[in-house]
């Protein structure tokens, strides 16, 4: 049985991928910030439900020591913040960016350093990372988002220089736009709903080879542009 470790487990596509590894009786180990106010473990499907704050070095050190001999065949950084959305030129909140970059570009990195002797340990060795077209220099072509858009064109920076890293030990690394999502964050006029995106990504997911490390993928498979 694979197991799966995912960051922002408690709603939206975290909730998501819970359930379709659940359906495919993978061993799921869930994490959020705040596991009093989830009900993922009242749920019928059988997980294993860990605090994790990915901005807190602490925490994320404590639950690596209690599954230090664990194997994790795949590391899905999911968590993550839009951070205020009118937050434009002129007007910028640094004390929100710095925020936002500590919760989408240095935590998901923070969290695979912290697991990687896991996940290298397992058969399929791989670490997905939730980002988003609009961390595309490619497709930004308007003049907002100062803060979502550098935090995910970090993570894919950072990600892209880790999977080289990696490479040499036969870990896989890529990078998910999960598609316009009905979330908390994508709202309730975005254009797919979870069960499309994750079943989307689920499938690319399956199919992963060492060779696609440092792809950056539509949720459709698509390569993204940079």
């Amino acid at each position: 049985m694979p197991t799966v470790l995912i960051t922002g487990a408690n709603r939206g596509l975290g909730r998501e991928f819970v359930r379709q590894f659940a359906a495919l009786d993978w061993r799921i180990i869930a994490t959020c910030r705040d596991t009093a106010s989830t009900d993922l473990a009242s749920t019928d499907i059988e997980i294993e439900v860990h605090a994790l704050d990915v901005t807190d070095g602490e925490s994320v050190r404590a639950l690596a020591d209690t599954l230090a001999d664990e194997p994790i065949d795949l590391l899905l950084n999911n968590a993550g913040v839009y951070g205020p959305r009118d937050s434009d030129f002129g007007q910028i909140d640094f004390a929100a960016w710095d925020e936002v970059m500590r919760v989408n570009t240095l935590a998901p990195l923070r969290v695979a350093e912290a697991f990687a002797e896991n996940v290298l340990k397992s058969d399929r060795k791989q670490m997905v990372f939730i980002s988003s077209m609009m961390g595309s220099l490619a497709q930004t072509t308007g003049g907002d988002g100062f803060i979502y858009r550098s935090s995910k064109a970090g993570l894919n920076m950072s990600v892209k220089i880790l999977s080289n890293y990696l490479k040499p030990r036969g870990a896989t690394c890529v990078m998910f736009h999960p598609g316009w999502v009905r979330t908390d964050m994508g709202g309730p006029s975005a254009a797919i709903d979870p069960v499309v995106s994750v079943s989307g990504m689920m499938n690319v997911i399956k199919r992963l080879k060492p060779e696609d490390t440092g792809r950056f993928i539509n949720y459709d498979g698509f390569d993204f542009p940079w």
